[in-house]
């Protein structure tokens, strides 16, 4: 029996819980969603799920195929690489330190960047048009190539290949706030906040900050997918995350070496990679999605 309410406006959802029906009503993105709930299992408890040591070389295990293949042992699910380590331990490691640093960059990414992007969304004349340009000149750049040139100044290393990559996200999302930040300067409860005495700071934390949640929320699943993809690419190139230290797009560039003998341990961690940004990039867009067909009801 439903509960009577003398208010209507006790039993009305909110924005978020609109949301949340509206991203649900996609079985595909819900799909992606689990997926990537569980790489963030694995970024988070991998070393209490773990079967094996990801650096235990074991001399007499090399090359042992998958669980799945008529030589395969299911001591070792995924079977083993070069060196006799598991392959599965080190598939969720890998998972742990990509998914991990990539979220990690992109939070310092966006910290830095929708602070700029504010301060600059606030400012006009000759000032704006400065970094209104200088930020469309760097968004032409991929970040990918950001990321390689500044490696190639700083050093290679998974820190160095983190710096780089933060550095080269921040333009993205500062110009992104920038654009949200100057349509909203000229909407009618900002003039009023403003003739009612509140300052910038106040301004931005109190009527910006709040309607900027949700935008944030789709750029910041982008640049995670991004960020994946070039923290791999960096380690595949070995410029990145260095042996024996497993990274997916390290453990994948390692592979190479024995893919006639086990192309299991090339297809592994690409299957790995690519699970990773298609469920990060579903997620984004049903998102996006849930956010159109909530501000059009």
């Amino acid at each position: 029996m439903s509960r009577f309410s003398l208010y209507e406006d006790e039993i009305r959802p909110s924005p978020w819980q609109h949301t949340w029906r509206e991203f649900k009503s996609s079985h595909v993105a819900l799909v992606g969603l689990a997926i990537l709930l569980l790489f963030v299992f694995f970024a988070f408890f991998a070393p209490l799920v773990t079967p094996y040591d990801p650096l235990f070389q074991n001399t007499e295990s090399i090359l042992v195929a998958p669980s799945w293949h008529p030589n395969g042992s299911i001591t070792h699910l995924f079977g083993t690489d070069a060196l006799g380590r598991d392959l599965f331990s080190r598939i969720m490691y890998g998972c742990r330190v990509t998914f991990g640093t990539s979220l990690l960059v992109v939070i310092i990414a966006m910290a830095v960047g929708v602070s700029i992007g504010t301060i600059a969304g606030m400012l006009s004349g000759v000032r704006s048009s400065v970094v209104n340009h200088l930020l469309d000149a760097l968004m032409a750049i991929p970040t990918l190539l950001i990321a390689i040139i500044i490696v190639g100044i700083l050093g290679s290393g998974l820190v160095n290949s983190m710096w780089a990559i933060t550095l080269a996200l921040i333009p993205q999302f500062i110009h992104h706030t920038r654009t949200f930040v100057r349509a909203e300067m000229k909407k009618d409860y900002i003039q009023a906040s403003t003739l009612d005495g509140a300052n910038r700071l106040q301004i931005f934390y109190y009527s910006i900050l709040p309607n900027m949640i949700e935008m944030l929320v789709v750029q910041g699943t982008l640049a995670l997918s991004i960020a994946v993809i070039d923290i791999s690419a960096l380690g595949f190139l070995n410029l990145g995350a260095q042996p024996p230290l497993p990274e997916l797009g390290a453990i994948l560039a390692a592979g190479l070496d024995v893919g006639y003998l086990s192309p299991w341990n090339i297809a592994i961690p690409g299957i790995a990679i690519f699970l990773m940004v298609l469920s990060i990039t579903v997620v984004g867009d049903g998102l996006r999605s849930a956010l159109r067909k909530r501000v059009n009801r």
